[in-house]
């Protein structure tokens, strides 16, 4: 029972960093057919051997053939913007699929991005929500694409944050809408969120009736910010505005923009923002649309409007820090998501592509195996032994799994296991759970706060009077008697990382 609890827990924490937090995929082989219930709608395929290879068929599906053979129809410049990146798609998968008919696996660019994280957000909604008609029309309108496309990538990445999303009736011209209504399935809060994208002439199907030429990548933010505060709100706010510009960098290596949006942001809070409104705005660069043949960059900086203690330029105490996050956890997770757009997962369980893709299963830890040629064992076994592997672990330098077992006479042995590009590449996306039971994975620690943050891992199991002994000599151990268990915790391992002379 407590290997198949383990078993268990490590898929399911496997799924979810490959899907996120929303409705799991659900889907089912029969014969040669691939079936996949998205929403309320059963789809079929004979031809999706991979999830990727399902939502470019469902993205057809969703616009219609009669819709997207009339734009290929059309010369390569007027046509819609979705259907010139099926063009670079299809380009793309003739580049780098290997032996067609056959599963290979290509780093993500661009238009990887675009059209198929297009896709992937259109089924995370209608799989999670509903898939509104309206959207649809949007979508295949060139004037209306664009907003549609960046509530889409806020709406996907939502979702795969844990939120549960409510969308509005836009059609009701009674009254202003935010795009949707956001529930955190984690603290239970509510919010009323927008989603505003720059528009610039040539690109996303945007000319100079509703574009800007101005090269300032913040030119827009104030007017998009003002719109979306202009909206009535019955719970806190969170406001995405996308800056829809080049992915440069500057010296610091932070995008160009960060610093001038933040000081824009902060002179709005002081002098024009309305005194009781808070919002926690993101400010994101999503360039995918600029750079289709090129690896992805995306950026996204947060800041607490009227929130003074989220996310504000400046110095710290680690446990001020901490507890911001704390406290403003869902934005934080919000972050982590978006950071990660357009994960796209490979299959439609959850397993590991290098599972599918090569068919040389991993050791699991718990599992019984029987491990041919095997180097210093008896002759009169033949180097083959039947064993329980008991630990596992990964040198990545070599491309090495150490495997830990022990053999039906209790004793234990160390073997080596070589691993492919595919096979490292899953246990770096899923180091902790690689091996079928969640286990600790050290990392190198660079900074005093992943330090703090080791130390609060390692030292949760003291109770509070080891805490309190251990804090007897701090020079506020008299303020420590009113604070809850973990605040207690972390001023004591503030003082540990403190003294850290190795890192800042």
């Amino acid at each position: 029972m407590i290997r198949a609890l383990e078993a268990h827990y490590a898929k399911e924490r496997i799924r979810q960093e490959q899907q996120g937090l929303g409705k799991p995929i659900i889907a089912a082989r029969f014969n040669d057919h691939q079936i996949v219930a998205v929403g309320k709608t059963v789809h079929w395929s004979s031809k999706a051997k991979t999830f990727p290879d399902f939502l470019g068929e469902y993205m057809k599906r969703v616009l219609g053939s009669d819709w997207g053979n009339a734009e290929l129809a059309k010369p390569f410049d007027q046509r819609h913007t979705l259907l010139q990146w099926y063009d670079a798609y299809c380009r793309y998968q003739a580049a780098t699929i290997k032996t067609p008919g056959e599963v290979s696996s290509a780093e993500i660019t661009g238009v990887v991005a675009c059209y198929l994280g297009t896709a992937y957000s259109v089924y995370l909604l209608d799989h999670n929500v509903e898939l509104q008609a309206r959207l649809v029309r949007r979508l295949k309108h060139p004037k209306d694409f664009q907003g549609a496309y960046y509530e889409l990538i806020v709406a996907n990445a939502l979702i795969r944050a844990g939120f549960k999303l409510t969308l509005e009736d836009e059609t009701d011209p009674s009254a202003k809408h935010c795009e949707f209504a956001a529930v955190s399935q984690r603290t239970g809060k509510k919010y009323w969120v927008e989603a505003k994208m720059r528009a610039v002439v040539g690109l996303l199907g945007k000319d100079d009736n509703d574009g800007t030429r101005n090269p300032n990548p913040i030119s827009q933010m104030i007017p998009h910010l003002n719109g979306a505060l202009a909206k009535p709100a019955a719970d806190d706010r969170l406001i995405f505005i996308d800056l829809n510009t080049d992915a440069a960098l500057g010296a610091d290596g932070k995008p160009i923009w960060t610093q001038s949006s933040f000081a824009r942001l902060e002179q709005f809070e002081r002098r024009e923002l309305v005194a009781g409104v808070t919002a926690y705005v993101f400010i994101s660069n999503v360039p995918f649309h600029r750079m289709l043949s090129e690896r992805l960059h995306t950026a996204l900086a947060a800041f607490g409007l009227g929130i003074p203690d989220f996310n504000r330029p400046g110095s710290y105490r680690l446990v001020e820090r901490y507890r911001q996050e704390r406290k403003h956890s869902d934005a934080f997770h919000i972050a982590e998501a978006f950071a990660k757009y357009p994960q796209l997962p490979t299959t439609f369980d959850g397993s590991l592509p290098s599972d599918n893709l090569e068919g040389k299963p991993r050791a699991m830890i718990g599992e019984t195996y029987l491990f041919e040629g095997v180097a210093n064992l008896p002759e009169s076994i033949g180097g083959n032994l039947v064993a329980t592997v008991t630990t596992a672990s990964v040198l990545e330098s070599e491309k090495t799994a150490y495997i830990g077992v022990t053999d039906q006479n209790g004793h234990s042995h160390i073997l080596t296991e070589p691993m492919t590009d595919q096979q490292l590449a899953d246990y770096k996306a899923h180091p902790e759970a690689y091996f079928g039971k969640i286990q600790h994975v050290g990392k190198k620690i660079e900074s005093k706060y992943e330090l703090f943050e080791f130390f609060m891992e390692s030292y949760k199991s003291l109770d509070r009077p080891a805490l309190l002994e251990r804090l007897a000599t701090h020079p506020h151990a008299g303020t420590f008697a009113e604070m809850s268990d973990d605040d207690l915790l972390a001023e004591y391992c503030e003082g540990m990382a403190a003294a850290s002379p190795m890192l800042r």
